[in-house]
């Protein structure tokens, strides 16, 4: 039903930046917790950043410092604003949004096809 589309990887060097959007459709956006998750192992995701819908927010501490989550209500999107960006930052990035029946992060429920980010010289 609901549906998420990540988008703005890309290769960069060492130091520099990207920033990863999510959009939603088939859920009013807003009222709902989002979180960007990376891709560590074959099966395990690792939490990011994420933003409640009262707009407080939560960071790994690997990214606490250069990473920024935010989210425009009004386009129905979450964006991801990653600086001084590491080698170990390369990763597949997915947005994930809380439902009515499934917390954030379960793999029941709604997840994007992911954006590659490559860190690398």
């Amino acid at each position: 039903q609901v549906q998420l589309v990540e988008s703005g990887g890309g290769l960069v060097q060492p130091g520099g930046s990207l920033r990863l959007s999510c959009a939603a459709s088939g859920t009013i956006f807003s009222i709902y917790a989002v979180g960007w998750y990376r891709q560590v192992s074959e099966n395990q995701r690792e939490l990011v950043a994420a933003i409640s819908s009262g707009g407080n927010t939560n960071y790994a501490d690997s990214v606490k410092g250069r990473f920024t989550i935010s989210r425009d209500n009004a386009k129905n999107t979450v964006s991801l604003q990653m600086n001084s960006l590491k080698p170990e930052d390369t990763a597949v990035y997915y947005c994930n949004a809380e439902t009515p029946e499934y917390g954030l992060g379960s793999a029941r429920g709604s997840w994007g096809q992911g954006t590659q980010v490559t860190v690398s010289s």
